[in-house]
């Protein structure tokens, strides 16, 4: 019996066997409240905001300016909330119409509920937006501008740079960008980057485990109230060994980042090649992606059905962001880039990492053919 393949590394992965390592040793020894005063929490308190600075340094940051939180999904939500109701004389959020459901229920329930005025600027054909799209957007009454730098579902990659620059030198609007999908991927600057949210299981670090980036300047009124933790930012006792183990995760997925996209980049291109070679198959990615997400349709065989009888050939993937994957609805981002409601409801996302081979993406290419065979 063949082994089965993980391609589904966009919506968690394993972890990396040295943070694993690490956890586990500091399970077997550290237990008590880093708030404590005694020496044994005042120990674990130190390694903490050694971790802090670590990851600081590796962002460019200032260690002040790193909120360790549950995940991505709790640091787009604050990110937004916290600016917003800081800034009560202003009620517009900019943000786009394909974002992480994190983002998009967000910004619904800051229309619904707070009666903010919310602009979802839509992507083009390659599921991107332009500076131009921000830039007309944007009017005295912008709180925020919050755009993901790289798509979950398509991989496109956002100018990010050129937006937040813009952002940061001719407003006076705040600029968050959710990192989740472009850690170890894409060249990153914090430069012009007020908030910034990552999470530490999509680049094999521990669930549970994510930070906010917060610069010192940015006005923010905390969701979570408690103690003094997290600089009275985030209340609630620290989760600090998981905390600790975001540096190692971050130094890890930086440094692979360039060591291994070679070989992911190699994988894509042959994937890539076989899946044009099937009739009928159409790829959703635009041709300028990050490698390691490939998000193609087959429009005879709905995504469901697809997805099943590839897990029954012995491979893990994805029809959309796995937040929405029960959900039966097509993928909103495919709609907003353009493709049929028949092409948006018979996607299949792969995500690649290191660990694939091309022998794995060639026995894929063979068993998706049986498989339209079979069902298309």
């Amino acid at each position: 019996m063949l082994d089965r393949v993980y391609f589904d590394n966009a919506s968690t992965t394993n972890i990396h066997p040295e943070v694993l390592k690490s956890y586990i040793s500091l399970l077997q020894k550290y237990y008590v409240n880093s708030e404590s005063i005694y020496n044994e929490g005042i120990e674990i308190n130190s390694m903490m905001e050694k971790a802090r600075r670590a990851i600081a340094g590796l962002l460019g940051v200032q260690a002040s300016d790193v909120i360790f939180t549950s995940g991505s999904s709790e640091s787009n939500t604050s990110a937004i909330k916290g600016v917003c109701f800081a800034n009560k004389n202003k009620k517009h959020i900019i943000t786009t119409n394909v974002e992480h459901s994190s983002i998009l229920n967000c910004c619904r329930q800051m229309e619904e509920v707070f009666g903010y005025r919310v602009t979802y600027l839509p992507v083009d054909s390659t599921g991107k937006v332009s500076l131009k799209q921000v830039m007309d957007a944007m009017d005295e009454d912008t709180a925020i501008v919050s755009i993901m730098y790289v798509n979950n579902e398509s991989g496109a990659v956002n100018p990010i740079n050129e937006i937040s620059e813009y952002v940061k030198k001719k407003t006076h609007a705040y600029m968050h960008v959710d990192l989740t999908q472009s850690i170890g991927k894409v060249p990153l600057d914090m430069t012009n980057i007020d908030l910034a949210s990552i999470s530490a299981h999509k680049l094999e670090g521990l669930k549970g485990s994510g930070i906010l980036v917060k610069k010192s300047f940015v006005p923010y009124v905390p969701l979570i109230n408690g103690g003094e933790q997290e600089f009275g930012i985030r209340g609630g006792t620290s989760n600090a060994l998981v905390d600790m183990m975001f540096a190692k995760t971050l130094r890890l997925a930086l440094e692979n980042g360039k060591k291994y996209h070679s070989c992911i980049q190699e994988m894509h291109d042959r994937l890539i090649a076989g899946l044009k070679s099937i009739e009928g198959v159409e790829i959703n990615s635009p041709e300028d992606a990050i490698a390691s997400t490939i998000n193609f349709s087959y429009e005879n065989i709905p995504s469901e059905v697809m997805q099943n009888a590839l897990n029954e050939g012995g491979f893990m993937v994805s029809a959309r962001s796995t937040c929405d994957s029960k959900s039966m609805n097509p993928s909103y981002v495919l709609e907003a880039m353009g493709f049929s409601k028949k092409r948006a409801s018979s996607c299949i996302r792969i995500s690649l990492s290191y660990h694939n081979t091309l022998e794995e993406v060639d026995r894929f290419i063979e068993v998706l053919k049986g498989v339209i065979q079979l069902y298309g």
